[in-house]
């Protein structure tokens, strides 16, 4: 199990996500450009003093990542996919992938791989999305407790 970042703008919600991979020994992909330098420190502080436990890889855009790390299964998060993120069976090599926090993933990205876009259900008519570190931490303990870890 992996996590992917695709373009992150804010640097708290990389800095949780960055804790969260620790947490939990998941290995952390940023895409860039990132919205922030990886020494800002709001993103140290998100991260406390976890940086040092986090297995951080950094390529220079989507399609560095996708020729340097060959991955197999990916998952796309967005609010405008139709499957629910529960609906689907994760394994130990899938690559969980989100987008900015301001606009999602790219249009291209969802578009080539619409079939494998999950959604986190929102009740609420009036929030327009969930904070990026949020979604990743519910989507990771899914996937983990689908896997046995938890």
């Amino acid at each position: 199990m992996q996590v992917v970042l695709v373009e992150p703008e804010i640097p708290p919600n990389t800095g949780s996500v960055a804790r969260l991979c620790a947490a939990t020994l998941t290995p952390l992909h940023l895409i860039e450009p990132l919205g922030f330098k990886i020494d800002d420190k709001h993103l140290k502080r998100a991260g406390l003093d976890y940086w040092e436990f986090v297995d951080l890889r950094v390529h220079q855009s989507w399609n560095h990542f996708i020729e340097t790390v060959a991955p197999k299964n990916l998952w796309f998060f967005s609010k405008h996919a139709t499957k629910s993120y529960t609906a689907v069976r994760y394994t130990e090599e899938d690559f969980l992938v989100f987008g900015r926090e301001t606009r999602g993933l790219p249009q291209e990205i969802l578009e080539t791989n619409a079939a494998r876009a999950l959604r986190i259900p929102m009740m609420g008519t009036g929030v327009r999305s969930l904070n990026l570190s949020n979604a990743v931490s519910i989507v990771l303990y899914e996937s983990l407790r689908q896997l046995g870890k938890t």
